[in-house]
């Protein structure tokens, strides 16, 4: 099993390791479905590809997919700092809307094109090879640099935006940045991951770390934690019962932020600063008598 399970889990901690950091950002930011959308857009890119004669998985169909990437970056970049009647959200989600149907219309005139449907959907994570985990792991420690090395005004945007007016139309550039380069981290992700996957190691690592925390520094150290366990537990059940990776690694993400979930929700009920001590619920109210 080990043999098997050994480069995909490794992979499994890389993604761990970029998503739950920009996961953070989107979260805060309030635009929970742009990297779900920005995932989808990449997925039409690579169906484009497939169109006009390429394989999903070759260098040429992942340049395409950055272009079409790229695309959807300068549009959220330009569309956020905006104060319009629309707001954001909604164009966000006419934007995954409009690229999930052209997606199913292009594969629709591609040979195989529900299988191609099913594995932009949950990827296929178990065929990854030392390849992808070098060329992975360089990729992302390239943008992780460069996200440390901007992250004052990154950090700014995303956690305080109050102090975006100072930056005047700069904003505007930073947020481009930040975009172009999250929209680079999702396009590889997809090609490895799915598009299901790749959300749920964006948002629900973030989420969860969320219910106990507000410091970036610990928020980071649970949803790492959160991802890779969630990473073990779904490798080793598809490969227990042989079930499909990405959704089984999806569905145990679900279930360890439900246990979570209920867990702070107990922890939260039987904690001794929540509950009615026997002395305070006999005293009479102040000015009558026991």
């Amino acid at each position: 099993m080990l043999m098997i399970l050994g480069i995909p889990f490794l992979v499994c901690l890389i993604l761990t390791g970029i998503h739950v950091y920009l996961g953070m950002h989107i979260v805060r930011r309030g635009v929970i479905f742009v990297d779900l959308t920005l995932a989808q857009v990449a997925a039409l890119g690579a169906t484009v590809a497939l169109l006009i004669g390429y394989d999903l998985h070759d260098r040429t169909a992942y340049f395409i997919s950055l272009g079409f990437t790229g695309v959807g970056a300068v549009l959220f970049a330009l569309t956020r700092q905006r104060k319009e009647k629309v707001p954001q959200e909604a164009i966000i989600g006419i934007v995954y809307v409009v690229s999930a149907a052209a997606s199913i219309l292009v594969l629709d005139r591609a040979p195989g094109g529900g299988e191609h449907i099913r594995s932009i959907l949950v990827g296929n994570i178990l065929t990854a090879t030392p390849w992808d985990l070098w060329s992975t792991g360089l990729l992302y420690s390239i943008v992780g640099l460069f996200h440390w090395l901007l992250r004052k005004p990154f950090l700014a945007i995303s956690f305080r935006p109050e102090e975006t007016p100072r930056m005047g139309r700069a904003v505007y550039l930073w947020d481009f940045l930040f975009y172009l380069s999250f929209g680079l981290i999702v396009t590889s992700s997809v090609r490895l991951a799915g598009v299901l996957l790749v959300f749920a190691y964006l948002v629900i690592p973030a989420v969860g770390s969320l219910l106990f925390t507000e410091r970036l520094g610990k928020r980071l150290a649970l949803g790492w934690t959160l991802g890779g366990v969630s990473s073990a537990l779904g490798l080793w059940a598809s490969y227990r019962f042989d079930l499909p990776t990405g959704a089984t690694i999806v569905c145990a993400f679900g279930l360890l932020l439900l246990l979570l979930t209920l867990g702070r929700s107990l922890f939260r009920m039987i904690r001794p600063g929540n509950q009615t001590t026997p002395r305070a619920a006999a005293a009479p109210p102040r000015g009558q008598k026991a």
